[in-house]
């Protein structure tokens, strides 16, 4: 097996370029640091690359047995695919293929935004329903989606929360006309809220320029 100092040798030596973000998350990958550095040794010399065991066990410094053994097992774990091809010379020759290892990261990527979103719309939906004192319906959980796909940042939401229940208001609708009307006056982050509120306040304007009646007015159709 490729032993500690040898990796460290390698490392050192610069002739392994690693993502930080593959480093961070390899053990995803179901496979041992050896292994890992490995695959990124293949990863280097780019996709389709000769298959070259004794080349691989020169570089690295390894023996072949070793080279095979990684081979062996990236290959189970479906990252690699060692397949003969025939060239434009008409020649046939085995090449390594990383897709599998491509199409395994791609997910790995997808994952962690998915997990990063949901922590995000999570913490925004049981806020807002923390300060209703209540579940959030379906359809109010399809605004708040509304707001985020139209790229209103959460930190404007939370202003808008905060502006209701001062104003004992405790609907969504309310909420998204503030949101609207913010909108209509370029008002796009918290920095614009307390400037707008410190003009008020200058101006001694103590009401909201909210409707409170307003109870049809839909924020989709807008």
């Amino acid at each position: 097996m490729m032993k500690n100092s040898k990796l460290i040798s390698i490392l050192k030596e610069r002739n392994i370029v690693v993502p930080l973000y593959l480093l961070q998350n390899y053990k995803e990958l179901k496979i041992k640091i050896e292994e890992f550095i490995f695959l990124m040794y293949l990863d280097n010399l780019g996709d389709k690359s000769l298959f070259d065991p004794k080349r691989f066990a020169v570089d690295l410094n390894i023996s072949n047995k070793d080279v095979m053994n990684y081979i062996n097992v990236l290959s189970d774990k479906n990252l690699i695919t060692v397949k003969t091809i025939k060239t434009d010379k008409g020649l046939m020759e085995e090449q390594i293929l990383l897709d599998g290892f491509y199409n395994k990261l791609s997910l790995l990527v997808m994952n962690d935004i998915n997990e990063n979103d949901s922590k995000k719309d999570t913490d925004i939906y049981e806020l807002i329903q923390k300060e209703f004192g209540r579940t959030l319906g379906t359809i109010e959980i399809e605004i708040i989606n509304a707001w985020l796909d139209n790229n209103i940042s959460e930190e404007l939401i939370i202003e808008a929360l905060k502006e209701a229940v001062f104003n004992g208001v405790f609907n969504l609708k309310y909420i998204d006309k503030i949101l609207y009307e913010w909108g209509k006056d370029g008002i796009k982050t918290v920095k614009d809220v307390e400037e707008r509120r410190k003009k008020r306040n200058s101006k001694k304007e103590e009401k909201t320029d909210i409707d409170l009646d307003i109870v049809d007015w839909n924020w989709f159709d807008e």
